[in-house]
C-alpha cells in the first residue's frame, strides 16, 4: 500500500492507496489541522493510529521546495526528511515533492465538473500548462509534455517581487514596504494577504465599514474568511472591494506566469480561495489584468483559464506519482 499526502499550512490531508490502484480513490482517508502537530512524523503516527493499515511506500506533496529528500516548509517551522520519516516508521521508501508540483500533475486528471472555466481560449495539444494557487500561501507550477506524457515543475514563483500595475497599488506597496523589506505576489495574493489588502483599503478611508464586521475581524485570527464572506453576501462594501483588488492583483501574477511559461496548453487556478471567489473572477477584474501585457495581450486572451474545484487535487497528484514510483 501506499501512503500519500498533501501537507498544507492549515491542515494536511492524508490517505492511503492500494498498489495498482487508482490515484483517485483511496481506501482510508483523513483531514487533520496541521497547526495540532509538531512535525510531520506525529501527523502521521496519528492518521496511521488505530488503523490496520500498513503502507510501505510514502509520497508527500509539501509546501515548499525540495530538494535532496528534504523541505523546509514554508507556512510551517517544519522539516520534512524523507530519509528521517523511512526511518521513524519503517517505510521502504519515502518520496517528498511540492505541493504545487503534485497539484499541476492532477490537472490532466481532473474531470470538466472538477474545473470551472473563466475562458475558453484556444489550448493547444500538448502546451505547457500552468497553475497558481492562492490559498495560505501563493504557490505556483507548471507541467511541460515529454513525448509520451506530462511532466511537473516546482517553482517558487509566488515569492518573486510584486510588481504594481496602477496608482493604487503603486500606493500599496508603498504601505507594505513599510512593514517588511520584500513585498511579494504572496504577500498579497494569499489569506494572510486578503487581511493585509482590507487593512490597506480601510486606512485609506473610502467606505464606511458595519459594526459587525469590524468586531468579527478585530476576534479573528484569520481574517480571510470573514472578508470573504462578507463580499460575497455583498453585506461589506469594504470586504467586496478588498476582494476586487485580490482578484486583479492575482490576474496580473496569472498572466506574468502564463507567459514566463508561454502556457498555451491552459492556466489554472487552484489553493482554496480560487473556489470560493468565483464571482469576482468571473466580473472580469481578473481576466482584464491577466491579458493586460501589451504586444503580448492577443496570445493571452488564446490561454484558456480555469479554477479548480477538487479540493484533493495535490493528494491526487501525490498519489498518482507514489503509484507510478511502485
Amino acid at each position: 500500500m501506499l501512503l500519500a499526502g498533501d501537507i498544507g499550512g492549515t491542515k494536511s490531508r492524508l490517505a492511503v492507496f492500494a498498489d495498482g490502484g487508482n490515484p483517485r480513490e483511496s481506501l482510508a482517508e483523513e483531514i487533520l489541522p496541521s497547526g495540532d502537530f509538531g512535525g510531520i512524523e506525529p501527523l502521521i503516527g496519528e492518521f496511521l493510529k488505530g488503523r490496520a493499515l500498513t503502507p510501505e511506500r510514502v509520497c508527500l506533496a509539501v509546501a515548499g521546495p525540495v530538494a535532496a529528500g528534504r523541505a523546509l516548509l514554508t507556512n510551517l517551522p517544519w522539516v520534512a526528511d524523507a530519509e528521517q520519516i523511512r526511518r521513524a516508521f519503517g517505510f521502504r521508501s519515502v518520496t517528498l515533492l511540492n505541493d504545487l508540483a503534485a497539484t499541476a500533475r492532477a490537472v490532466p486528471l481532473l474531470k470538466p465538473a472538477e474545473l470551472h472555466r473563466l475562458s475558453a481560449g484556444e489550448p493547444v495539444a500538448e502546451g505547457t500548462i500552468a497553475l497558481i494557487a492562492p490559498g495560505t500561501g501563493l504557490g505556483e507550477a507548471f507541467l511541460t509534455w515529454d513525448g509520451a506524457r506530462y511532466r511537473e515543475h516546482a517553482t517558487e514563483g509566488g515569492h518573486a517581487d510584486f510588481a504594481p500595475g496602477n496608482a493604487l497599488e503603486m500606493e500599496l506597496l508603498r504601505e507594505l514596504g513599510r512593514e517588511s523589506d520584500h513585498v511579494s505576489y504572496e504577500t498579497i495574493c494569499s489569506g494572510p494577504g486578503l487581511g493585509r489588502l482590507y487593512r490597506f483599503l480601510r486606512g485609506r478611508g473610502a467606505e464606511e465599514e458595519p459594526a459587525g464586521i469590524v468586531a468579527r475581524l478585530a476576534e479573528a485570527a484569520d481574517p480571510a474568511p470573514i472578508i470573504v464572506e462578507a463580499a460575497l453576501a455583498d453585506a461589506s462594501p469594504l470586504c467586496s472591494r478588498t476582494v476586487r483588488l485580490f482578484a486583479s492583483i492575482l490576474g496580473a501574477e496569472a498572466g506574468n506566469l502564463a507567459l514566463k511559461t508561454l502556457a498555451t496548453g491552459g492556466i489554472y487556478l487552484g489553493g482554496g480561495i480560487a473556489p470560493r471567489i468565483i464571482p469576482f473572477l468571473e466580473e472580469g477584474l481578473f481576466l482584464a489584468a491577466f491579458r493586460r501585457k501589451g504586444p503580448m495581450a492577443d496570445l493571452l486572451l488564446r490561454m484558456p483559464v480555469h479554477a479548480i474545484l477538487e479540493p484533493r487535487a495535490a493528494l491526487i497528484g501525490a498519489a498518482d506519482r507514489g503509484l507510478a514510483d511502485g
